[in-house]
This record gives C-alpha cells, sequence and structure tokens, in this order.
C-alpha cells in the first residue's frame, strides 16, 4: 500500500476507533468466551496493534477486501491470545501442590506440617478459657467425627502425625482427609 491509501484506516480510527471495537467485540462474541473489562481493554490493544500491521501488509493483490483481511487477522490474534492464556493457566496448575497432599517419605505428612506459622488453631482453644469460648470448642468438637475426636486428642497431647496413623491405626490418606475436615474453614470458624 501507498501512503495515499491511509484512507482504509478512517473508518476504523474515527469516533475513539468506534468501528475496530465493533469489529472486535463480533469476534469475541463468536469466541464464546468469557472475557473480563480488562481482557477487553487487552483485546482492543492488540486489535489497535494488529491494525497496523494488516494496514502495512495488505495487497490488494489477494483479493480480499481490507476489512475481509482485518477480520481473519484479528480473529487469528486473538485466538492466539486466548491459547497463550489458557496455557499460561495450565503451566500454573500443573505447579500448584495441595498443602493437604502427603508427601513420599517414611513420615507421610503433608505439608501444613512443615509450614512454620505462629498460630495453632489447637493452641488458641486451649488458651482461651472463658465460658462462651467453652461453649463454642463443644460446638466445634460436637461437628467432629469420633476418629477426628481421637486426632484431636492427640494432637493437643503433642504426638506425631506418623504416631497418630500407628496408634489409630489409619493410613495417611485417611489422617489428611480428617485433618483437612477439621482445618476446614466451615468447621473452624466456630471457634471465632
Amino acid at each position: 500500500m501507498t501512503s495515499t491509501d491511509l484512507t482504509v484506516l478512517d473508518p476504523y480510527c474515527k469516533d475513539d476507533m468506534r468501528q475496530l471495537k465493533k469489529l472486535s467485540k463480533s469476534i469475541f462474541l463468536r469466541l464464546n468466551e468469557p472475557l473480563t473489562e480488562a481482557d477487553y481493554d487487552d483485546f482492543y490493544s492488540i486489535a489497535n496493534m494488529t491494525l497496523w500491521q494488516c494496514y502495512n501488509s495488505y495487497s490488494t493483490d489477494k483479493g480480499a477486501s481490507f476489512n475481509t483481511f482485518l477480520c481473519d487477522c484479528l480473529t487469528k490474534k486473538f485466538k492466539s491470545e486466548i491459547r497463550d492464556r489458557h496455557r499460561e493457566k495450565r503451566v500454573i496448575n500443573q505447579l500448584a501442590t495441595s498443602l493437604d497432599a502427603t508427601n513420599d517419605s517414611e513420615e507421610e505428612c503433608n505439608l501444613l506440617d512443615f509450614i512454620a506459622s505462629d498460630f495453632d488453631t489447637f493452641e488458641e482453644v486451649i488458651k482461651n478459657d472463658n465460658e462462651q469460648f467453652q461453649d463454642k470448642v463443644q460446638q466445634y468438637i460436637s461437628k467432629l467425627s469420633n476418629q477426628q475426636v481421637n486426632i484431636l486428642n492427640l494432637l493437643i497431647d503433642g504426638y506425631t502425625p506418623k504416631d497418630i496413623r500407628q496408634i489409630l491405626e489409619i493410613s495417611s490418606t485417611e489422617y489428611a482427609e480428617n485433618m483437612k475436615i477439621m482445618r476446614s474453614f466451615e468447621n473452624v470458624k466456630i471457634l471465632f
């Protein structure tokens, strides 16, 4: 294209890029991808860059109108961007590890057993001995199964997870599941 062909960009650049945004939005709707307002801003920026790339690479020899050429380029760019975003999410999810997952060592502890923290729910329960708090503790304990109460008592007595599993003759998975339930927000929120 020559510099005199800038008129082909006029419809897309008028009124704060209204035509380019309209074209982009129609492509979004066809892609059926849920987008936030921030996503729309990102994609409009991509559309703006793509408009200039299309202008620089468009040739009337290709037989398609500039609008068709631009629409095809935008669709390809948007699909690539969505694919890359999903790919990033998958990589992050592959690296994620549950705090309740047990390790492969002999002790088969979960990550929560190794994370240093000054806060311990059970210690906090023991510290407060006012009557109202004791009622909350009773409510918390009443929601636990017999096995979970046994685990709680052994934890309060200072036993390690490995000792507790041996004493109660339960697997590391069973122990982890019980701990997950005992530490769940639904159960612990009663205490606060």
